[in-house]
């Protein structure tokens, strides 16, 4: 009967971090298709709100680790979903509020809307920079660490994969094509059904019982930081990469296509970002499956290694060489002419879908106690999905969008390093363990 009751709570568990997963997905996706109309109307501020997005994992990062530590993990959810609907009420201000206050002046002025925005975009990243910091722990220790751990990860991030689907083609949908007097407005229902969805998901984690494995923590004396560990050390730096890879392959591209010049643009290109995430959902979803056979190792691998041979043909197919993009015609969404190079970029999806998972899951095996402090190092190093996405806007902008795409490849070949050479922990002095320990496999 004891035992029938701790898989019951596990399962609660489990299933509770998987919804948790899926709204990360939600808002971090909102910001480049956003990004798009402030950008048709101030040329630097296409990845801005990408950027601020990002830029709150730097410095929530380590609290958020702390926080997990002190408050436990369904505490540290609450906090983070009700951070989450302000974030959003702020965005949602931004497209009634300020617009005809100029704030810098200039030949193009900017508003104060744009600035209410990016506060919104900052303090939602507060929000998935927690959230982040709850699910990958949770779930990788739920699974007992290891391949089982990175199975629940990849699961996850399947339903991860799936928000992220949704949320630009539905902004693409509800924007259909850009131009200087497209605003928030357009965009106030996804926005509002975000902020229902965080209340919701705040009522219901409010009444399930989380099992607190951090809750032993508190008064552990650590010798070392994860800093200490090698592997650890190189995942955080992979982490950083990895992340602006995955942002900055379908924002790139999101924001070439929508000015691409037919009728409709934005929406075709909020198709064409909606199939790269489709592709992580499909990525996902089959590492979930396998991961308990192939190792995390072999799979991140196998998917970099890949992902620079699409991108290589995708900088270097003739731009001449176009193909239809999906229509469909209940969502208003027509078809146009794109270039193929488009095909093979939505189809790194396939690759990137696993290395979050992997990269967490090899960096923090064997650090035992240090598992927490080391989760909130990897949110730190999330701001790389803003830094380098913004990097990578400015050389489309200036040098040619396909040209950008040297710098992912750059990345690429990083992680592929990682996964070869740099995973492999030669740390294994280091004590990890302390008494009491819980073993989530009894929960």
């Amino acid at each position: 009967m004891e035992t029938s009751v701790k898989k019951n709570g596990n399962t609660v568990a489990i299933v509770t971090m998987f919804f948790v997963f899926a709204m990360i997905s939600f808002v971090t996706n909102m910001a480049a298709p956003f990004g798009n109309i402030w950008g048709f109307r101030y040329a630097w501020a296409g990845m801005a709100g990408n950027l601020m997005n990002f830029t709150a994992y730097l410095f929530m990062g380590i609290p958020a680790g702390n926080m997990l530590i002190r408050y436990g993990y369904k505490k540290t959810t609450l906090i983070a979903l009700a951070v989450g609907a302000i974030g959003l009420g702020i965005q949602l201000l931004s497209s009634v509020v300020g617009d005809n206050i100029i704030v810098i002046g200039g030949e193009a002025p900017t508003t104060l809307n744009l600035f209410i925005y990016l506060l919104g975009a900052l303090v939602c990243g507060v929000c998935v920079c927690m959230l982040n910091t709850v699910v990958n722990p949770m779930l990788n220790l739920l699974g007992g660490g290891g391949n089982k751990g990175n199975q629940l990860i990849q699961t996850g991030g399947a339903l991860n994969s799936l928000a992220g689907t949704l949320t630009p083609m539905m902004v693409g949908v509800l924007v259909g094509t850009l131009t200087k007097e497209t605003t928030m407005a357009s965009v106030a229902p996804l926005v509002v059904t975000g902020i229902v969805i965080f209340v919701a998901a705040f009522i219901v984690i409010s009444f399930v019982k989380l099992q607190e494995p951090q809750a032993n923590l508190s008064n552990v004396k650590y010798e070392h930081s994860p800093l200490a560990f090698r592997h650890c050390m190189l995942g955080i730096i992979a982490i950083f990469f990895y992340v602006g890879i995955e942002i900055g392959i379908p924002g790139e591209m999101n924001a070439w296509i929508s000015r691409e010049n037919f009728e409709g643009a934005a929406a075709v290109a909020g198709s064409l970002a909606a199939l790269y995430w489709l592709m992580m959902l499909v990525g996902r979803f089959l590492s979930s499956i396998i991961s308990g056979k192939i190792s995390t190792r072999t799979q991140l691998i196998t998917v970099s290694a890949v992902a620079i041979v699409l991108v290589l043909i995708a900088i270097f197919l003739p731009e001449s060489i176009t193909f239809k993009s999906p229509e469909i015609e209940m969502l208003n969404i027509y078809s146009g002419e794109v270039p193929m190079k488009c095909l093979f970029l939505f189809l790194c999806g396939l690759c990137t879908s696993v290395m979050w998972g992997g990269i967490f899951n090899l960096a923090t095996e064997g650090l035992g106690k240090y598992t927490a402090k080391a989760s909130g190092l990897f949110m730190m190093m999330v701001v790389g999905g803003g830094i380098m996405p913004f990097i990578q806007d400015w050389i489309g902008r200036n040098v040619g969008y396909v040209n950008s795409y040297w710098l992912v490849l750059a990345m690429l070949v990083y992680i592929l390093y990682y996964a070869v050479i740099g995973s492999k922990n030669v740390n294994t002095d280091i004590p990890v363990s302390i008494e009491n320990e819980p073993d989530l496999r009894d929960l």
